[in-house]
């Protein structure tokens, strides 16, 4: 291996580790010739790049001759401006402009990427050195298919991984929320359905009858029976009160994606006041299925009390989610704006109407 190939390689080694590093600090300053504005076009033309050059990297590996002067040329256009446009975009994705949850996750995606990238460059330089003992030794330094694969493989990986870069920032902010908001609603309606499948008579229906068969504990049987149905007509109660509340919830999953997320493009992001209510809207729509668990274990466990606790703090998010996206997103504060009435705004005061009614179950501590 040519110094200056050895020096490239490492170069770009060491370049991926601080990368990673520096997503991993906190957030600085943004550049003043860049905005949040910039940050998925720049990460979507930057992962584009990447996943171009990584192809070029690739092919170069397994093609014999190895020719080090074209790698070294790849690595150049790595180090020099693909990668640190990629961070650059990456760090333009702020909590502020983006929402946390977003930043998040495009400073995972870059930081997966950076490291599947590292991975391929050490396969390459595996192959450099290989090429290079067989030069001295006057051998073919001719790949082997295996490791071609392992050079192929690596490479998918990156490109797996562009692609996903590529796929989030041409959704957007809103396309993210819209992806998050479908799979809680998946977690709400398989939990739904699992409570409707339920049958709270289903365990030890013929317990005491195996246990209790000696005449003198006859009594003890007739209260113990006596005993379970009341409990299991509590449960059935409690399993039909549960089921009346949490279908209206799992309702404001869909509805909320159609008429407030899905067409919405950036205006959403294009205020504070909107991030605001992202932020608000995926923090409640988010605990919502967390809590539905909590109501299900609650009911299996025949813990009435905890089950009626947990309903009230599902409604209290559910009521909450609806209220943070009523407004249209065109009204800057929901709080000092007139309000305009559009089909989720007269669907949502329906729906408060419902839950209230069918919420009575719950009792005054908590409804509200």
């Amino acid at each position: 291996m040519t110094k200056q190939l050895r020096v490239s390689l490492t170069t770009t080694l060491t370049l991926l580790e601080q990368l990673q590093g520096a997503l991993s600090a906190p957030a600085g300053d943004t550049p003043a010739e860049l905005s949040g504005k910039d940050a998925l076009p720049l990460l979507s033309t930057s992962a584009t790049a990447l996943k171009s050059q990584v192809t070029k990297l690739s092919l170069l590996a397994i093609t014999s001759p190895f020719t080090r002067s074209a790698v070294g040329t790849v690595l150049s256009a790595l180090n020099g401006s693909v990668l640190p446009s990629l961070v650059t975009a990456a760090l333009l994705v702020t909590p502020t402009n983006h929402t946390k949850a977003f930043h998040a996750e495009v400073h995972a995606l870059t930081k997966t990427t950076l490291r599947e990238l590292a991975s391929l460059v050490t396969e390459v330089q595996a192959v450099a050195e290989k090429t290079d003992k067989a030069k001295e030794g006057q051998k073919k330094g001719e790949l082997s298919q295996p490791e071609k694969d392992t050079v192929t493989v690596a490479t998918g990986r990156v490109w797996d991984s562009c692609d996903t870069l590529i796929d989030v920032a041409a959704k957007g902010v809103v396309g993210f929320v819209i992806r998050r908001v479908e799979e809680w609603r998946d977690l709400v309606r398989d939990a739904v359905e699992e409570i409707e499948a339920w049958d709270p008579e289903e365990d030890g229906d013929d317990f005491f009858d195996d246990l209790l068969s000696d005449d003198g504990e006859k009594d003890t049987q007739d209260e113990e029976e006596e005993d379970t149905e009341e409990s299991s007509a509590a449960l059935h109660a409690q399993k039909k009160s549960t089921l009346r509340i949490l279908k209206p919830i799992a309702q404001i999953y869909p509805a909320i994606v159609a008429n407030r997320l899905k067409g919405a493009g950036d205006v959403p992001c294009s205020s504070r006041s909107g991030i605001g209510r992202l932020e608000r809207l995926m923090t409640s729509l988010q605990h919502i299925p967390e809590h539905v668990d909590e109501v299900a274990g609650a009911l299996y466990e025949e813990d009435l009390s905890k089950c009626t606790q947990y309903l009230g703090k599902v409604k209290r998010y559910a009521m909450d989610a609806v209220d943070s996206v009523k407004p249209t997103w065109d009204v800057v504060d929901a709080a000092d704006s007139p309000q305009k009435e559009d089909k989720f705004t007269i669907w949502s005061k329906m729906w408060m109407n419902v839950l209230d009614e069918v919420s009575k179950s719950l009792g005054p501590a908590n409804q509200e």
